[in-house]
């Protein structure tokens, strides 16, 4: 088990989620994780519109991981998404964003915050699991997946 499978329920998974911008998609992350650990909508799309404003959290190869950090939040908390179709995200391989993985952390946890974000782009950089999140049918296997995923000792393949 990774330290992200704690982070993820199925109830905050989406596959084939449209959005026309990341206004539009931040606002439907906060209504998947409105209501959870004493979260408002609102909180939840300010805290991702403060950090893309510092510069795009997409990371090439088809990936984002939008972040911020909100006050009175506990614990860490993830949602993940799969966008139909993918969405501009201005990514430095200039790629499109299919594979969105939130993360929100409580504002003070500066180590916890940037070890999630290191095991989420290890994570991430492996083309098989990618090509496995994309073919997953349902959030319940989508979110398995990433729970069950495992760091290998061979490099991953990006």
């Amino acid at each position: 088990m990774n330290p992200i499978s704690s982070l993820l329920t199925p109830a905050h998974v989406a596959l084939d989620v449209h959005a026309t911008d990341k206004k539009a998609l931040f606002e439907r992350i906060g209504g998947l994780l409105d209501g959870s650990a004493g979260l408002s909508r609102a909180q939840v799309v300010d805290s991702l519109m403060v950090r893309e404003r510092l510069g795009s959290t997409g990371l090439g190869q088809g990936i984002a991981i939008p972040h911020g950090r909100v006050k009175g939040l506990r614990d860490a908390l993830g949602a993940f998404l799969r966008l139909d179709p993918a969405l501009p995200f201005d990514a430095p391989d200039g790629r499109p964003v299919t594979l969105v993985f939130v993360l929100l952390v409580p504002d003070r946890a500066t180590d916890l915050h940037l070890q999630i974000l290191s095991e989420l782009a290890q994570m991430f950089s492996d083309r098989e699991f990618r090509s496995k999140l994309a073919a997953a049918p349902d959030a319940l296997s989508a979110q398995r997946l990433i729970a069950g995923w495992e760091a290998s000792a061979s490099n991953p393949k990006p």
